[in-house]
């Protein structure tokens, strides 16, 4: 179950660029998440997908000798999942279809692979840290780097839209 939970069901053994692919799968499980339950329902299963993938990553790490195994890509779902917060909010507060947010969509999975690769300032600190916190936080730090840009980006997008009303 551990292996199943880390690799997201296998996603993480794709090549090349698993945490790509793994944030790519991320994508389509927000979408679905959102219309099941909208922001709130997504919120928590980000909660859950972390706790879980926390699980995992402990779990599957303990008996390997490399630090952060490439084909564990939870920690991608679940910052994805973060970046994208602020698509769902935002669909939710105006009243519009996820998918019709999809300069959102495309900021967050843009964003979030650039600080995950990146590793700037709190992403490189966690990313340098042992254990399942290194496997995970680099990635919900990105994460909420990312959300950042898609809140920034979303005000700086409808400030026209502000000015005329």
């Amino acid at each position: 179950m551990s292996r199943m939970i880390a690799t997201v069901f296998g996603v993480g053994y794709l090549r090349p660029a698993p945490g790509t692919w793994g944030s790519l799968a991320a994508l389509p499980m927000a979408w679905a998440l959102h219309e099941i339950g909208g922001f709130w329902l997504f919120a928590a299963a980000t909660m859950v997908i972390t706790v879980a993938g926390w699980w995992a990553t402990e779990r599957e790490i303990a008996t390997s000798d490399i630090k952060d195994p490439s084909e564990i890509v939870v920690d991608e779902v679940a910052g994805q999942w973060i970046a994208l917060w602020p698509v769902s909010f935002g669909a939710v507060f105006a009243g519009a279809e996820f998918l019709a947010l999809w300069p959102g969509i495309v900021t967050a999975f843009l964003a979030f692979r650039l600080f995950d690769i990146w590793k700037p300032g709190p992403v490189g600190w966690a990313d340098r840290q042992e254990g399942a916190l290194g496997v995970m936080a680099d990635d919900l730090f990105a994460g909420w780097l990312a959300a950042m840009v898609v809140a920034v980006a979303a005000v700086l997008a409808h400030l026209p839209l502000l000015a005329a009303s």
